[in-house]
């Protein structure tokens, strides 16, 4: 990189890879939560749950905040009944909590491997590892793109098996039309983690039409306490008592991040635009360069419905003439102010799960190749067509 070259990108910002959208209407949320005496979960919480499972459209759904994806997603296994000697399936491609979870449960967590084409769950891969312990599949909605439900859903009825979503990054993706959250599961879990397509800094949402389920998520998130504490806490008359009828957890929400929740979600229409206008924007300017660009929705209903992708990550992979490594590539787009990451290490490279299960990088062929070729260059609503253009020079300086 020429000096001037160093000197011009340290004189520009520096673009992260992620930046929430927050502006005066969540702030203003938060400072009128402060003030009503009420920062823990109560109606600002409710208001929330009822937004979300309002904007989902689909009547029977009830949606459960908790304080992260991952406290959601433990919920919803408990809440089947996933315990000691049960096998639950999950990609190798997907942050560690997708996995982390069902070990809370005493099971095992059974990785697979990934499509090639969109880096989602395998299902050839996942019919292949089920055995009479399999009590589940989680699939997990790479970047924001749908796994084939239908396909999915299918293979699980053939084989008795509950299905928990995790959607950490696909809200509001669209599967043939239909809002993820609404596609048949038995839970489907969203995260509301700071570089999400939507924010409450920290939290989830488990959505489910399963009543016995909802009610069972509803009690363990906060201690198993049989009487819900705003009510106790809110009543005009006594209302002391309650019982622990289960050893719950601690995972509510708060009010506070519930107050933000109800704000970034009257925005997600516009936010999942921009998104995917700027997501078109890097197709375009990137066309030509020795990258594989990220795979778009293909999926489509009988009736002609589409897919949407919620464009919460823009994934590329270098292809195997590209005269730079990817790690050497991350490097020289720093140098020039520019952010990057890599979604996912796979599961089956950490120490942790690698040797707990024996793992070895030949039983994922797919993962294996994606990972030494993939980076994940920098989109959210804030990012400006400026900032983008630059990315997209700085690509074309390197990789041209």
């Amino acid at each position: 990189m020429a000096e001037q070259d160093r000197m011009e990108s340290a004189a520009q910002p520096f673009l992260p890879f992620a930046l929430p959208d927050i502006d005066d209407a969540e702030i203003d949320a938060v400072v009128a939560c402060l003030r009503s005496g009420w920062v823990t979960t109560g109606p600002a919480t409710r208001q929330f749950e009822h937004d979300f499972a309002a904007y989902l459209g689909q009547p029977g759904l009830q949606a459960i905040s908790v304080n992260s994806a991952t406290a959601g997603l433990h919920l919803a296994l408990e809440g089947l009944g996933i315990g000691p000697g049960d096998e639950v399936i999950v990609p190798t491609m997907t942050f560690t909590a997708t996995a982390e979870v069902v070990r809370y449960l005493g099971a095992q967590p059974v990785l697979v491997d990934v499509d090639p084409d969109h880096m989602n769950i395998d299902l050839a891969a996942v019919e292949a590892a089920i055995t009479p312990r399999t009590r589940a599949i989680m699939p997990v909605h790479y970047a924001g793109l749908a796994c084939d439900m239908d396909a999915l859903l299918a293979l699980a009825r053939r084989h008795a098996l509950r299905v928990v979503e995790d959607a950490a990054h696909a809200f509001p993706t669209r599967y043939k039309g239909q809002l993820v959250g609404t596609l048949g599961s038995d839970a489907t879990v969203f995260s509301f983690y700071a570089n999400k397509t939507m924010t409450t800094g920290e939290g989830g949402m488990v959505v489910t039409r399963d009543p016995e389920l909802a009610r069972r998520v509803r009690l363990m998130r906060i201690h198993g306490i049989s009487q819900d504490a705003f009510n106790r806490y809110v009543s005009r008359t006594p209302a002391w008592f309650y019982e622990v009828v289960a050893a719950g957890f601690k995972y509510n929400l708060t009010d506070i991040a519930s107050a933000i929740g109800i704000q970034q979600l009257r925005k997600i229409d516009r936010f999942a635009r921009r998104r995917e206008q700027l997501a078109q924007r890097y197709d375009a300017g990137l066309a030509g360069l020795p990258l594989q660009l990220p795979a778009r929705a293909d999926h489509a209903g009988d009736d002609g419905a589409v897919s949407t992708h919620a464009w919460h990550l823009y994934v590329v992979r270098l292809a195997p003439q590209t005269p730079l490594g990817r790690d050497t590539l991350i490097q020289a787009l720093s140098e020039r102010g520019i952010g990057t990451s890599v979604h996912f290490i796979p599961l089956h490279r950490h120490p942790y799960w690698r040797d707990s299960g024996s793992l070895v990088p030949a039983q994922f062929p797919v993962a294996e190749a994606c990972f030494g070729r993939m980076l994940t260059l920098p989109l959210y609503t804030r990012m400006t067509d400026a900032d983008q253009d630059r990315v997209i020079r700085a690509l074309h300086e390197l990789l041209a």
